[in-house]
């Protein structure tokens, strides 16, 4: 029970509708700015983890 490419293509639809063609390239950019700082916080909170478990360790 996967999506399928109706359900794909009408998100696609609607996205247009929303924010128009020209807005689209900002909205993406934004989008994946935001992933991408997401991703960035993620990976400091793991490095904050493994440092404190080394001093735990020490």
């Amino acid at each position: 029970m996967g999506i399928s490419i109706w359900q794909i293509a009408l998100v696609l639809l609607v996205v247009l509708i929303v924010f128009g063609v020209g807005k689209l390239p900002k909205v993406m950019g934004d989008l994946g700015k935001g992933v991408k700082s997401f991703k960035k916080g993620l990976d400091g909170e793991e490095l904050e983890d493994q440092s404190k478990n080394k001093s735990d360790q020490d």
